[in-house]
C-alpha cells in the first residue's frame, strides 16, 4: 500500500518549519533550584534572586524526547547475517525474529512518542512594579505519534485474525511566543503568578487514521477498512496532485496527492495563552506550589485537508479464475481490480481548503512540594507531579529531587522520575555568579547509541543556557 508515500510529504511539510521552539515543557530538573533564571517557566508565580538579560539564542535551549518504544525495537540485529544475508540490521518485521521477541518493545495499549524543543529569543527577568517580572520571545515546537499495539501485530502478521487498531494519530506544530509574566507576594507565605503570551503560528499539521480494522479472519474474505485524514495549517501551502489511470479502463482516471508546494512561509495563525501559578510557604521547612500552563489556542488562517475516500478494501482470493475470458474471470483482470480497490482505499485526495481552524496548546499542570532540611539549609528534597494534558498524546511524571546550594553562586542537584513511558534520571548545575550565568541539565540522561548517534530508546534531554546577571 502507498500510505506511508503520502504521508511522508504531509508530515515533511509540518516538520520544515521545526526549526527551533516547543511547547510549555522546561527542564523539571530545575524546577527546586534556586535561582535557576527559567523557573517561571514552570511556575510563573517563582522568581529569582537575581536580574538577568539572556544572550539572544543562548539563554536557554531545551530538547526533550519522550516515549515507550524507540529504535532498538524498530531496528534489531539481523538473525541471518552472516550465514544468507550481508545486512547485520533489520525490522521487527523480519519472520525470522520471533513475534514474543518482535513485539516486546511495544506497549500493549497505546504507543507514544512526543517531543519538544525550544529555543529562548531573547528573555529578560527584573524586579520592578512591586513584584518580579519577565519578558520573552521563544521559539516554540512540538511534535508526535500515538500508535495502537494492534498496529505493530499487523505489521508483523501474527495470524489470520481480526486487528482492530483504532485510530492512528501523528501531529506537528510551530509557533513563536512573546509572552509578559508577574509575580509577587500576597503576604509573606504566598506568592502568586501570572503570564500573558502572544503566540504567532508558524504551521500545525495533524494526521488521523480512523476506525482502523483488518478483519483477516474470514474463510472466504480479508477487509481493511478505515479512513485517513491530514489537516495542514501554514502559509502558502497547498497538496500538488497527480492524474493517474485505473488498471480497468472502463474506471477512467483518478487524482492523488504526491506532492506539497510551500510559497514561503510566514504568519500562518494567531492566538493568546496564560500561565497560572501559586507557592506556599507552609513554615521554614516546607513549601507546596502548583502552575497550570498554556491555557490558550491559536487561530489558523487556513486548513488544507487531504483525504482518503473511506471505501473498504475487500480481498477473497484467486478462487473461479481462468486462463482466458471464456472461461470466468482471467487473472490478470482479478488482480487489477484488487489493485484497482486498494488505490481506493488507500490514496489521499485533495480536499481542497477548509477555512480558518482554531486548536488547543495543550495544558501543563504543575504540583510542586518541597523540604528545606532544617539541620542543613543547603540541602532541599522536592517532588513534582506533571502532567501533559493533550489528547492522545496526555503522559504524567513523578519526580524525587534532591538539591544542594554549597555557595552562594553554584547549586544544582540529582533526581530521579517515574512516568507514563519510563524511568528517567536526572540532574542540573547552575553557576550564577554576579555577572553571568550558565546552567545546564538533563531531565533524562542519554543512554546508548546506535553507530550512527541514534539513541536506542526515544528518551532523551538536553538543556542548556546563558545569561548576563545583576
Amino acid at each position: 500500500m502507498k500510505l506511508s508515500h503520502h504521508y511522508k510529504y504531509i508530515m515533511a511539510a509540518a516538520m520544515a518549519v521545526c526549526g527551533g521552539g516547543a511547547m510549555a515543557q522546561g527542564l523539571n530538573s530545575a524546577y527546586f533550584t534556586k535561582d535557576y533564571k527559567f523557573r517561571h517557566t514552570m511556575n510563573p508565580a517563582l522568581a529569582n534572586e537575581q536580574n538577568y538579560v539572556s544572550i539572544p539564542a543562548l539563554g536557554s535551549i531545551n530538547v526533550n524526547l519522550r516515549g515507550n518504544f524507540g529504535y532498538q525495537d524498530v531496528i534489531m540485529d539481523n538473525p541471518m547475517y552472516p550465514a544468507t544475508s550481508d545486512k547485520k540490521m533489520t525490522t521487527f518485521m523480519n519472520p525470522y525474529i520471533s513475534v514474543a521477541d518482535a513485539l516486546d518493545g511495544f506497549s500493549s495499549g497505546r504507543n507514544r512518542i512526543v517531543g519538544d524543543v525550544s529555543i529562548m529569543v531573547l528573555s529578560a527577568g527584573f524586579r520592578a512594579f512591586g513584584g518580579y517580572n519577565t519578558i520573552e520571545l521563544n521559539s516554540r515546537t512540538s511534535f508526535g505519534m500515538s500508535l495502537p499495539y494492534e498496529l505493530f501485530e499487523f505489521a508483523k502478521n501474527t495470524g489470520n485474525r481480526t486487528y482492530d487498531m483504532g485510530d492512528i494519530n501523528v501531529g506537528a506544530m510551530s509557533y513563536v511566543e512573546l509572552g509578559f509574566g508577574h509575580s509577587r507576594k500576597i503576604n509573606e507565605k504566598l506568592r502568586v503568578g501570572a503570564k500573558f503570551k502572544l503566540l504567532f503560528g508558524a504551521a500545525r499539521a495533524d494526521l488521523k487514521m480512523e476506525d482502523m480494522k483488518a478483519d483477516l479472519a474470514g474463510t472466504d474474505k480479508w477487509t481493511l477498512t478505515g479512513k485517513a485524514t491530514a489537516d495542514v495549517s501554514m502559509k502558502g501551502f497547498k497538496y500538488e496532485s497527480e492524474q493517474k489511470d485505473y488498471n480497468d479502463e472502463s474506471l477512467g482516471s483518478y487524482e492523488q496527492v504526491n506532492d506539497v508546494d510551500i510559497d514561503g512561509p510566514g504568519l500562518g495563525g494567531f492566538g493568546i495563552a496564560f500561565d497560572l501559578g501559586g507557592e506556599y510557604k507552609i513554615d521554614e521547612d516546607w513549601t507546596v506550589s502548583a502552575a497550570l500552563l498554556d491555557l490558550g489556542f491559536i487561530h489558523w488562517n487556513n486548513n488544507a485537508r487531504a483525504a482518503s475516500s473511506g471505501e473498504p478494501f475487500e480481498f477473497d482470493g484467486f478462487h473461479d479464475v481462468a486462463v482466458s475470458s471464456d472461461h470466468g474471470e482471467e487473472l490478470d483482470v482479478k488482480a487489477d481490480r484488487y489493485g484497482d480497490q486498494l488505490t481506493d482505499f488507500a490514496h489521499l485526495q485533495d480536499q481542497g481548503e477548509q477555512g480558518g481552524r482554531t486548536t488547543g496548546l495543550g495544558a501543563t499542570l504543575n504540583l510542586g512540594c518541597s523540604y528545606n532540611l532544617p539541620v542543613y539549609r543547603p540541602m532541599t528534597f522536592g517532588f513534582l507531579s506533571s502532567t501533559r494534558i493533550n489528547g492522545p498524546y496526555t503522559w504524567t511524571e513523578g519526580r524525587l529531587s534532591a538539591n544542594w546550594e554549597p555557595l552562594g553562586w553554584l547549586n544544582g542537584g540529582v533526581n530521579m522520575s517515574v512516568n507514563s513511558f519510563t524511568t528517567s534520571f536526572g540532574w542540573v548545575l547552575n553557576i550564577h555568579p554576579k555577572g553571568f550565568n550558565f546552567f545546564v541539565g538533563m531531565d533524562h540522561i542519554l543512554g546508548k547509541q546506535s553507530k550512527e548517534g541514534i539513541p536506542l530508546s526515544s528518551n532523551a534531554s538536553l538543556t542548556v543556557g546563558m545569561n548576563v546577571t545583576w
